[in-house]
């Protein structure tokens, strides 16, 4: 199991349980998720910073 470091940008959601789920599922893209955070927003996007692992 090996450990990644990636960013995501993401389009903002009108509900936030939504974007929680929109960021997960990108994330989820490049391996499982260990943690995350979102370090931006700018123009309706947001920049989100995550670490992942993948087997």
């Amino acid at each position: 199991m090996t450990t990644h470091f990636i960013t995501a940008e993401i389009d903002l959601q009108e509900n936030r349980s939504k974007l929680h789920q929109a960021i997960e599922s990108e994330l989820q893209k490049c391996g499982e998720p260990l943690r995350w955070a979102i370090t931006s927003v700018e123009q309706g996007k947001a920049q989100v910073e995550a670490i992942v692992t993948k087997k």
